[in-house]
């Protein structure tokens, strides 16, 4: 029976070594590392179990120690895989199974050299038989996860349990020699043996169908989740299709409000000057100097709305601005002096500070909106201060090849959830207006290629600073 028990072992590991390289790459997407990684020691030490029968009789008898305690071992490892499917195992467990076996092979060892075949069959057979009690009594907690391939699982354990006590009685029936060795084990037993290794590879190839049937569950989870999912972002994109319509219509009212907003103030001013012009001559007390006065001040405000007009049509329609080499500190004069009265009523401080030769590449009616805009924002800012110093500071610079521009303020400075949000179109710290002032600003500096930004003034208040490119460099806007 020497050849036979070769072959036959032979074949079975060939056999587990291919289940153990098919498996690994279905274990792969598996995510429960410790179930997993059981079962492979498990299936890697059956496989060298048979490697070793194979090559125990033509080597060294010796490695039938090494053998059996890797047979045992396959047996607490399949045990481990079966109790990690429903718990986690400790490393205690870890060093337990380490020291059993080390002893386990020591003695049988000894066993081997002193003791008959019958008792080393019989401490094997023992020991597998509580390794299989153990295993059934890990899966029948299991019950609720209805697994075919885990039921099956279970069958083929009970009956290798069965086959290992028809095994150890055939052995005794058979009345033995003590001196044999397995392969000169009886033919009852040896058929046994043999049906119970039939039995244990189809209990492997359980285990596998388990991995592949909880693969196919997962991968239709992912199907479901990824069906989900697509839903989701459609059911995404068409509230998103929505809110921009709805947006798109709250932005043009807005925009429409902003608008009427910020013309209202040259054609309010407008308006008192009509009214007052019409009470002195309804009185006939004008004189032409006065008569003057009051319509360049018309004039002017005037210049002021078309400017709004002009800018905002520039913007929607993108036609190009005349632009033209201009002197920055001309620009800003020129807005002081229209917002002159209004700073004198309101007792408010001008701090000037322009280095001479500052040119920029400009449209001058866009900037001077840009300007009164920033000294609008300051005047307002600091109406309501209370008994403080009032003051406004330019600051025109060069700095290296750029022009900077800033307007401060010793106000009580942007409230800090407005900040990130101070450029855009509905963003106001003010109780009227939209929010068009700022959001025009900076669409018009970033026409010319410049950059507008708030930061907060030393000592308090608001400092909103632009910078220009150099004239000859700027890009003009389109």
């Amino acid at each position: 029976m020497k050849y036979p028990n070769e072959i036959f072992s032979f074949v079975a590991a060939l056999i587990l070594w291919g289940l153990l390289f098919g498996s690994i790459s279905v274990l792969r997407p598996i995510k429960n590392k410790q179930p997993e990684k059981f079962w492979l020691i498990a299936l890697a030490l059956n496989a060298s179990t048979f490697t070793l029968f194979s090559a125990a009789s033509t080597l060294s008898l010796t490695l039938l120690t090494l053998a059996n305690t890797c047979f045992i071992a396959n047996f607490v490892y399949l045990g481990l895989f079966c109790r990690a499917l429903s718990r986690p195992v400790t490393k205690y467990i870890h060093i337990l199974i380490f020291v059993g076996l080390l002893s386990f092979a020591v003695f049988f060892e000894y066993l081997r050299q002193q003791g008959t075949f019958s008792e080393r069959v019989s401490l094997v057979s023992i020991l597998a038989a509580a390794c299989f009690i153990w295993e059934l009594i890990e899966l029948s907690h299991l019950k609720k996860i209805q697994s075919t391939q885990l039921r099956f699982l279970f069958y083929t354990i009970a009956a290798e349990l069965a086959l290992t006590f028809a095994r150890l009685l055939a052995l005794y029936i058979e009345g033995a020699p003590s001196a044999i060795n397995l392969y000169q084990e009886g033919a009852i037993s040896s058929a046994i043996r043999w049906s119970w290794l039939g039995i244990d590879i189809l209990s492997y190839i359980a285990v596998l169908g388990y991995w592949m049937e909880r693969l196919g569950i997962e991968n239709i989870q992912v199907a479901r989740e990824n069906q989900k999912i697509t839903e989701l972002l459609k059911e995404k994109e068409r509230l998103i299709y929505g809110l921009m319509k709805a947006n798109k219509t709250a932005a043009t009212g807005a925009l429409s409000a902003s608008i009427a907003h910020e013309l209202n103030q040259p054609l309010g001013a407008s308006n008192i000057n009509i009214q007052f012009l019409k009470m002195k001559l309804e009185k006939g007390v004008i004189n032409p100097e006065l008569g003057k006065e009051i319509l360049d001040s018309l004039e002017a405000d005037n210049n002021r709305a078309a400017t709004i007009v002009k800018s905002l049509r520039s913007i929607f329609s993108e036609e190009d601005s005349n632009t033209e080499e201009v002197q920055l500190s001309n620009l800003i004069n020129k807005v002081l002096d229209i917002v002159k009265p209004e700073l004198k009523s309101k007792n408010i401080q001008i701090q000037l500070r322009a280095d001479d030769d500052l040119l920029i590449r400009v449209n001058s009616s866009e900037i001077e909106q840009v300007i009164l805009n920033l000294l609008n924002n300051a005047i307002q800012a600091l109406a309501n201060i209370g008994g403080l110093t009032r003051r406004i500071s330019i600051e025109a610079i060069k700095v290296g090849q750029s022009v900077r521009l800033s307007v401060s303020d010793n106000g009580s400075g942007v409230p800090t959830e407005f900040k990130p949000q101070l450029f855009e179109l509905m963003s106001t710290t003010k109780q009227a207006g939209m929010g068009l002032g700022l959001w025009l600003c900076k669409h018009i500096i970033t026409r010319y290629s410049g950059s507008i930004h708030h930061e907060d003034a030393v000592g308090g208040g608001a400092k909103f600073v632009i910078d220009f490119p150099p004239p000859l460099i700027g890009s003009t806007a389109n």
